[in-house]
């Protein structure tokens, strides 16, 4: 089997998370500068098997695009041109930030180690995006 990995991606942060090798179960992976975002995939799917890359598709309430877009749209394109091998998907990510901070929140998280300064906050969100893909994908195999 294979991971799928999934992006929170951001203008200054993004964060990462990835399944078990059997896709099974979503984990935080770390949080990377977006100018050393392409390098790291790049480098993670060369050592790891990974099928999937789930990008969270920044969208408004309304359900249109948000203006978040037109940063992740030029990334995505890069991943699909010289990932070929590897599927590339948009997750709707809205509201996962929210979401995130609950869950921290709820963990019982210091509001300094809340804070997103060191980027947990990212990497809760990847992993609520990847989580949020796994269920859709399982769900659509059992219709």
């Amino acid at each position: 089997m294979s991971r799928i990995l999934a992006i929170d991606y951001g203008k200054k942060r993004c964060g990462i998370a990835v399944t078990d090798p059997l896709a099974i179960i979503a984990n935080g992976l770390t949080t990377v500068a977006t100018h050393d975002l392409f390098d790291y995939i790049t480098k993670y799917v060369g050592t790891e098997d990974v099928s999937t890359i789930v990008v969270g598709y920044p969208r408004k309430v309304t359900g249109e695009e948000s203006e978040t877009m037109t940063y992740v749209r030029p990334f995505v394109n890069r991943l699909r041109k010289s990932l070929s091998n590897i599927k590339i998907e948009l997750c709707d990510e809205r509201f996962t930030t929210i979401i995130a901070q609950r869950a921290m929140i709820d963990a019982g998280l210091k509001k300094s180690d809340r804070n997103n300064k060191n980027g947990t906050i990212d990497m809760v969100s990847a992993t609520i995006i990847l989580q949020t893909y796994m269920e859709s994908v399982n769900y659509a195999v059992k219709q």
